[in-house]
């Protein structure tokens, strides 16, 4: 209720601030003029006669009307093929008047130049898009028409190992801020003609260039009609990242947990679009988006399909243990000091009691210190260059540590709970987000009602969590509603060769393999016996 709420808020704000005629307001003009000089005088006036549009004029030999003009953004562009593959093909046209005028565009883009993508246009707004975009716009004196050819050539980041995502068993190659790179990585995983890839323009100033990936067949065509009716949802004048779309295409953007998921690992958005999902590629950012999203996903690694099922339990339960222990063990720590000492054993409480001798602070302040001060490292540690960074997250948590201690300010067992909250916390990283509200959210019920607090709390987020969707998949799936196909690739990974089926639900074409039993050396491919019906 309180998603919906904002969503309608959010809704009514969006037309009170564009008004009743539309966000696009008054339509123009959009048909490119014969004469080239009118058309030089309106691109000028399109960009504010800015100094890096390059306007190339120049005469073919061609008898008089053979006036041409390219148009490119400088630094946007590859110079060699603009010099060696457009300009002098032009210059070498030897074509009559009629003949440029009937058929000019159609004998350059046929017979004359050797550029490997090359389109006609007629709309001015979509010549002026393609300069801004990195390619050449060709425009000719007598024709309203202009040419786009690809010349795309501007610097950019070379493929590096993921930041964020380091694996130990796996591909090390991660998405860039370049859209058609990261289109040529998951095409490199996925080499099927059914692998879709359909492409947006999102805002109205930054027009950023977005591409909808899906596999025809395997991903649910409401899902992916959901999609696209979500992003042609979005008026905005920019979209600078992936963060902007996620957050104006989330089921609830009220919640706290991100409907949405998002990676920078080429094999991680290849394994989902094989499940049935959709993934979102938006240029000038190595994150790619990918809907829907589940709570699980969360506790899923990208080598866990790489390493030998029986480790991979174990590291997901592992997993799922460091989020409880990063949301619950400062809340569990005040709740037992201030309300249910009888739970502490004598000894264990005798101990405690004689650390916290002369701190002045109760044990909720003295929790609310420590967490806040290990958020403040953390985001100091993250923000800072890298050497500088690691050295003040450690050196600074252990000085300031230390010394709160010798001071009297903070119990060492306070130190000890902080900390393996804070090092559990990295176990989930896509939740991090999330684990900091509820242990504030659950840190404060606990200092007021204890246990029972607590209690409360986690209640009210399991409810929370069992309202949620994405994108009309339950987010608490596939444990609520149950489905017992699906566990096995849930909190214990089951042999690739038991997962016979992708997700209940998600996919048009659910079948993966048709057999359950690994191939052995007498077969060779699991034997009749083990055919599924």
């Amino acid at each position: 209720m309180f998603s919906y709420l904002i969503r309608k808020a959010g809704y009514w704000f969006a037309r009170k601030q564009m008004g009743d005629s539309g966000p696009e307001g008054n339509e123009k003009d959009d048909i490119i003029p014969e004469k080239l000089e009118d058309v030089i005088a309106a691109i000028k006036r399109e960009t504010f006669n800015s100094s890096d549009v390059v306007i190339r004029e120049f005469s073919l030999a061609t008898p008089p009307g053979g006036d041409v003009a390219l148009v490119f953004v400088d630094g946007l562009i590859n110079n060699k093929i603009i010099n060696d593959d457009i300009i002098k093909p032009l210059m070498l046209v030897h074509k009559t008047e009629e003949e440029l005028a009937d058929g000019f565009f159609d004998y350059v883009t046929r017979s004359l130049l050797t550029i490997n993508e090359v389109r006609e246009v007629t709309s001015f707004d979509e010549a002026v898009e393609g300069f801004l975009s990195g390619d050449v716009v060709l425009f000719a004196d007598g024709i309203g028409k202009a040419v786009v050819m690809n010349s795309k050539g501007w610097e950019k980041r070379s493929i590096t190992e993921p930041a964020a995502e380091a694996v130990i068993r796996g591909p090390r190659e991660s998405f860039i801020e370049n859209l058609r790179t990261n289109t040529a990585l998951i095409r490199r995983k996925i080499k099927n003609p059914a692998l879709t890839f359909e492409k947006m323009v999102i805002g109205r100033r930054t027009r950023t260039n977005v591409a909808i990936v899906y596999i025809n067949g395997v991903a649910r065509k409401e899902l992916v009609e959901a999609v696209k009716k979500r992003l042609k949802g979005i008026n905005t004048d920019s979209i600078l990242e992936s963060g902007y779309i996620e957050q104006y295409i989330e089921d609830s953007p009220g919640s706290i947990f991100a409907t949405v998921g998002y990676t920078e690992k080429p094999d991680v958005v290849a394994a989902k679009l094989l499940e049935g999902r959709v993934a979102i590629v938006v240029d000038g950012t190595p994150m790619v988006l990918t809907a829907p999203y589940l709570f699980i996903e969360s506790f899923q690694g990208a080598e866990d399909y790489y390493f030998r099922p029986y480790y991979v339990a174990i590291t997901r339960m592992i997993r799922v243990i460091g989020y409880a222990v990063t949301v619950l063990a400062p809340a569990l720590y005040v709740a037992v000091t201030t309300f249910h000492q009888e739970l502490i054993p004598t000894e264990l409480l005798i101990t405690a009691a004689r650390a916290r001798e002369g701190i002045p602070f109760p044990a909720f302040v003295e929790s609310l210190i420590m967490i806040v001060t290990f958020e403040i490292l953390r985001e100091a540690g993250i923000r800072l260059p890298r050497p500088v960074g690691q050295a003040l997250s450690i050196v600074g948590a252990l000085v300031i540590g230390e010394s709160a201690v010798a001071a009297g300010i903070i119990g060492a067992p306070m130190v000890i709970v902080v900390a393996i909250t804070a090092v559990a916390g990295f176990l989930v990283p896509n939740q991090n987000d999330s684990a900091v509200i509820i242990r504030f959210y659950l840190l404060i019920l606990s200092a007021t009602l204890g246990g029972f607090g607590i209690t409360m709390g986690l209640l009210s987020l399991l409810v929370h969590m069992s309202a949620l969707e994405s994108f009309g998949y339950p987010y608490l799936s596939p444990t609520v509603p149950f489905d017992f196909e699906d566990q096995k690739d849930s909190v214990i990974r089951a042999p690739l060769w038991m997962m016979l089926s992708r997700p209940k639900g998600m996919s048009d074409d659910r079948q993966r393999r048709k057999y359950t039993i690994p191939p052995t050396g007498t077969n060779g491919g699991g034997g009749e016996a083990s055919k599924t019906q």
